[in-house]
């Protein structure tokens, strides 16, 4: 408990606060890419507490949110098919597709269940060898190793009914194309401290060879977030752009290598679309071609799949970082978690979801 109060003491953050307005000359715009990292900026307002020019930029930090709408019409599909027990983490349920979510794929009788653990859809396999069990296998880096791991326990367990639907997506290219973008204000990056732990640090410094930003690998409660806020504000202030590791506990500069060798073996980089933004070249992953067994996606024809996002959602603006939640005119009204148009207002890691939890629909209406 001790430990974990150091990371949450208010001296701390009134000392660090006070560093940061101290040190700051100019305005200066900065972009965490991490959902969880979002949330407790906002349930603490740290955006708030901040020196006045001092801008918390939110960008596509979320998985769930950036994950596809064909991707999800793709899931929708499999799951309807009465040969399949579709398996998921239940943040995905309510992400809504081109014609209704997982929930009302369920509630017409379709087998879905929620699991915890990709492990889990692998021991259904084994338990139901009649059923043919699909696992949906979206996020960052940081779930990639268990999922990896369930095709190789699938693999040695000869589970030929056991596949995985795969929608990983990787940060530093998503970093890349934003800086690459026509329209961008971000002058340093927040990087998300558990895609280190299993990545490390090394694939961000060609990012900042590249654009000349300070990238801060930053972990997740107040003290880590405000200290991050300070060490790039300290080489933003100096002209400096270079790889800072500010999560030292949890993070090292080469991640996990059993991790990445497990990753390796398994995935290989590809294009991903990412919803709301678009493509960005080799910034995701997908099964091996020794593993295509256990690809849902070629297993099982669902025709061909196009979508288009509905012209009243800006959640693409929103996980740009070009605009925050409440400049959007749908949030809070047509836009609710009850009936939402995107991802980003039901994901528990999504901006939107943030701001209304939040209360941060005052800020238009007050």
């Amino acid at each position: 408990m001790k430990y974990f109060d150091e990371f949450n003491d208010p001296a701390l953050a009134r000392r660090l606060l006070a560093e940061i307005a101290r040190i700051t000359t100019r305005p200066w715009a900065l972009m965490e890419v991490c959902g969880g990292q979002t949330h407790s900026i906002i349930r603490h307002g740290i955006d708030q507490l901040l020196p006045e020019g001092v801008e918390l930029l939110h960008g596509p930090g979320c998985p769930v949110c950036v994950t596809p709408l064909a991707m999800i019409d793709r899931a929708l599909a499999l799951a309807a098919r009465p040969e399949i027990t579709f398996c998921s983490f239940g943040d995905m349920l309510r992400v809504p597709g081109s014609g209704g979510d997982l929930f009302g794929v369920r509630s017409r009788g379709g087998d879905l269940r929620v699991v915890f653990s990709p492990l889990d859809a692998v021991r259904i396999a084994a338990a139901e060898p009649e059923r043919q069990v699909v696992f949906f296998a979206i996020g960052f880096e940081t779930t990639a190793p268990a999922n990896a791991l369930a095709v190789q326990q699938a693999q040695r367990l000869g589970l030929g009914n056991f596949s995985l639907l795969v929608s990983h997506v990787l940060v530093p290219p998503a970093i890349g194309a934003i800086l690459a973008a026509p329209v961008c204000r971000v002058q340093a990056f927040l990087a998300a401290g558990h895609v280190c732990t299993v990545m490390g640090c090394g694939e961000y410094a060609p990012i900042v060879q590249r654009h000349h930003v300070p990238v801060v690998v930053t972990g997740f409660e107040p003290v880590d977030l405000l200290d991050g806020i300070r060490r790039a504000i300290v080489q933003l202030e100096a002209g400096r752009a270079e790889v800072e590791n500010a999560y030292p506990r949890a993070v090292s500069a080469e991640g996990n290598p059993a991790a990445r060798a497990l990753l390796a073996e398994v995935f290989e980089v590809c294009d991903r679309d990412w919803r709301g933004i678009g493509t960005i070249p080799a910034s995701g992953w997908r099964l091996r071609e020794h593993l295509h067994a256990f690809d849902a996606a070629l297993r099982f024809d669902v025709g061909e799949i196009t979508a288009t996002e509905p012209a009243a959602c800006r959640s693409g603006e929103v996980l740009r970082g070009l605009i925050t939640p409440v400049e959007c005119e749908m949030f809070a009204t047509t836009c609710t978690p009850r009936s939402p148009l995107g991802a980003t207002m039901v994901s528990d890691e999504g901006t939107c979801a943030a701001y209304y939890a939040h209360r941060r629909v005052e800020l238009r209406r007050g």
